[in-house]
């Protein structure tokens, strides 16, 4: 037989049982696929379960949790075959996930498809259907809560893919500099497809790759750790990719707001209790940011005009999607 085309990556940690749900949908896929699991320095025994239940799959063990960016930029690294998977460790693929993703990819101009994420134990609701770049250039589910009622049932062309679920290109991923293992996570998939549409690459949404998705299993949206990894790695993506104008927009946008809310809360006005509105951590967010702006501004002039990045900005800020163009 043939050798797989595709490595399934699915990055861990601290959810044994998750993950192995996770692995048994991808051992019921129709098409044949390597396995690469990146735990990270879990203590519940997930790397001795994958090895036992799963021993034809590659597990690579961390010392220490380098969070979902770093795992799979490490995975990405040690990809041999001409695609790869992302599957989130909460979640379960149907069984034509891979072969209905690798078919969309049979288009040479398109380097990612990312899936049809369901969500679980809520019969019929849109996780994801795709990354949409907001006018903020904030980045955002697309169907987010939406009843799956034959509105996302056709392939279209997206701005992003989610990390959740998708297929892309190893090669394409590489050529514009892999995923930026040092953002932990969150925005690091929205940071990508950014990259890979100013290198001139499609990214498409296709209806038939059904994965269902136990949305925050594994994190806290309402978390302090959730809004200042969410906060920061949105700044820094708009400082590697963004047109400067953009750039200039949301920074002082996000500047504008952390003195408000101050001065709010110094005339003992309510502010809501939320973690992205508090002062201190937004000012974290905003020193951790210029701490790293140094290395992502070297990274933006290694990257393309800025003629280019205005071109994407006005090509995809607040569009859902495009129906597909087949001649590229």
């Amino acid at each position: 037989m043939p050798p797989p085309l595709v490595t399934v990556v699915v990055v861990t940690w601290q959810q044994r049982e998750l993950v192995l749900d996770c692995l048994d949908s991808v051992a019921a896929q129709t098409l044949a696929c390597r396995v690469l699991v990146v735990d990270n320095a879990s203590t519940d025994g997930t790397a001795e379960a994958v090895r036992s239940r799963f021993p034809e799959a590659e597990l690579v063990d961390l010392p220490e949790n380098r969070g979902f960016a770093g795992g799979v930029d490490e995975a990405v690294r040690r990809v041999t075959t001409r695609f790869v998977a992302l599957l989130n460790n909460d979640a379960v693929a149907d069984p034509g996930w891979l072969a209905a993703s690798l078919r969309a990819l049979e288009d040479p101009t398109v380097a990612a498809v990312t899936s049809k994420l369901l969500l679980a134990g809520t019969a019929g609701t849109v996780n994801n259907a795709g990354v949409v770049l907001l006018d903020t250039a904030y980045g955002a589910d697309r169907g987010l809560g939406e009843p799956d009622d034959g509105r996302f049932d056709q392939p279209v062309e997206v701005f992003g893919f989610s990390g959740g679920a998708a297929v892309l290109r190893t090669l394409a991923v590489r050529a514009v500099g892999g995923f930026a293992s040092d953002w932990f996570m969150y925005y690091e998939d929205t940071d990508l497809s950014w990259r890979l549409r100013l290198a001139g690459w499609r990214i498409v949404y296709e209806p038939g790759a059904v994965v269902r998705h136990r949305h925050a299993a594994s994190s806290d949206p309402a978390s302090s750790f959730f809004a200042f990894h969410n906060e920061r790695n949105r700044l820094l993506m708009l400082l590697r990719d963004a047109p400067l104008s953009a750039l200039l927009r949301g920074t002082l946008r996000f500047g504008l707001t952390t003195g408000s809310l101050a001065v709010t809360r110094l005339r003992g006005r309510p502010v809501p209790p939320d973690p992205v509105f508090d002062t201190r951590l937004r000012v974290r967010v905003l020193q951790d940011a210029l701490g790293r702006s140094p290395a992502t501004v070297r990274q933006r002039w290694q990257g393309p005009r800025a003629r280019r990045r205005a071109e994407v900005l006005r090509e995809w800020a607040g569009i859902d999607s495009r129906p597909i163009d087949r001649d590229g």
